[in-house]
């Protein structure tokens, strides 16, 4: 059976989704995870649920304890991860509101703990193929619950991944766009490498808040203008999530 692990970005780590759902505090050889988890069901499937930055919203990106948060979930059993994740956007294409589920990552991050090995046994080095990161198969589900609600998304998109909590200068913000990337956030790439590297299946959903700084017909971004998004959107990506997860199998 499945046992699937979300874990919830900024204002979308809902635990009304869960029916019967129970807290359980976890401990990992990593540390703490961001909050306890959350367990329940959907649609007859098992669910843990993991609130990214804290059920309050307390930890900023840079101090997510990625390790432990995923640590966690395998502890518990998850055999697959769906995350969801706020980003900006980088393409005129993809406007406020609208879903991505994403394909690939740049990591722009700096001093995050991107493993989960700190040494190596004799000469037996670990590294992890990342070519292609995320799930094919929580893709296509992911891809076809959208269309099915007749969304706005998009069936693939590159994120990049800063550290944050800042957000871009101007001349960052084109620089992504150069590089190719369609959208960005501060937390997704760390999470997505140490799921392949814990042999974790990894889909991510995400909703497009805001154009970061590259527009100059509009203000830059601000917390106060993605939390209006959040609170409008929001229940697009749990609807597309609840529908999703009685379709994984194990």
């Amino acid at each position: 059976m499945a046992v699937i692990g979300i874990i919830g970005g900024s204002g979308l780590d809902n635990p009304d989704i869960l029916l019967n759902p129970r807290d359980e505090k976890i401990s990992t050889p990593y540390g703490e995870p961001s909050s306890p988890l959350k367990k329940g069901t959907i649609g007859g499937t098992e669910v843990v649920l993991l609130a990214r930055h804290g059920r309050e919203h307390t930890i900023p990106p840079a101090q997510v304890n990625y390790r432990a948060n995923i640590a966690a979930l395998k502890g518990a059993g998850c055999t697959h991860i769906l995350a969801t994740t706020a980003v900006g956007s980088l393409r005129e294409g993809i406007h406020r509101g609208d879903l991505i589920v994403i394909d690939q990552f740049i990591d722009f991050t700096r001093q995050r703990k991107m493993t989960f090995y700190e040494s190596f046994e004799p000469h037996s080095p670990v590294h992890c193929a990342m070519a292609d990161p995320y799930d094919r198969g929580l893709r296509q589900l992911l891809i076809d619950q959208c269309r099915e609600l007749g969304y706005a998304f998009h069936e693939k998109g590159t994120v990049v991944t800063i550290e944050g909590p800042r957000f871009s200068t101007r001349s960052e913000s084109h620089m992504f766009r150069a590089w190719g990337a369609d959208i960005i956030n501060m937390s997704i790439a760390t999470e997505t490498a140490l799921a392949n590297e814990a042999g974790i299946p990894y889909g991510a959903i995400a909703m497009s808040t805001d154009y970061d700084s590259w527009r100059s017909d509009e203000e830059p971004v601000t917390w106060e203008a993605i939390a209006r998004v959040f609170a409008e959107n929001a229940e697009k990506v749990t609807t597309a999530l609840t529908g999703v997860i009685p379709k994984v199998l194990h």
